[in-house]
């Protein structure tokens, strides 16, 4: 796990604008996160004023979407299909994107809802992520259902090999 607060996630992408002319001196990940930026223009004024939204709060029931946790969504998801985990997200993200016809940006935004979604319960109920409950939500998105069999959730490994013993 990395220990991350909302300033250095925000501080991140500001930095990665702000070196947008020169990208070779971008490592990979800050790469990827360019061109989710540059895919999110609206966003320039936030990342090029970053100190103004250090401590903002975007409250959703004010209809209001926070551009770093939205691009930092995208980020994690790109991180997700990369390695294919949980497995079979590649393949969605794929089928998606041809459904689009190439348009990786609104694939994502189909896949961030998801994803969103389940970060949302796991705060509500105080839980781990449920990757089943995850990968139903991205499966039906390309007309598939819920998977056979269960997939041990990462915060339930060390019960699992408890009950073994």
């Amino acid at each position: 796990m990395y220990d991350v607060n909302t300033d250095d996630v925000r501080l991140f992408f500001a930095d990665v604008w702000r070196k947008r002319q020169q990208p070779q001196l971008l490592d990979a990940l800050q790469q990827k996160a360019l061109r989710i930026i540059a895919a999110h223009t609206e966003y320039a004024p936030y990342l090029e004023n970053v100190e103004r939204f250090l401590s903002r709060t975007w409250r959703p029931e004010e209809g209001e979407t926070n551009p770093f946790l939205h691009l930092s969504l995208h980020l994690s998801l790109q991180e997700q299909v990369a390695i294919d985990q949980p497995f079979g997200i590649a393949a969605i993200h794929q089928r998606l994107c041809e459904r689009y016809a190439g348009d990786w940006v609104k694939a994502e935004h189909d896949m961030i809802e998801a994803l969103a979604e389940t970060i949302w319960q796991a705060q509500r109920y105080g839980q781990g992520l449920d990757v089943n409950a995850y990968m139903t939500r991205l499966r039906s998105l390309v007309g598939l259902g819920q998977e056979d069999e269960a997939r041990l959730n990462p915060h339930e490994v060390g019960q699992a090999s408890d009950k073994e013993v």
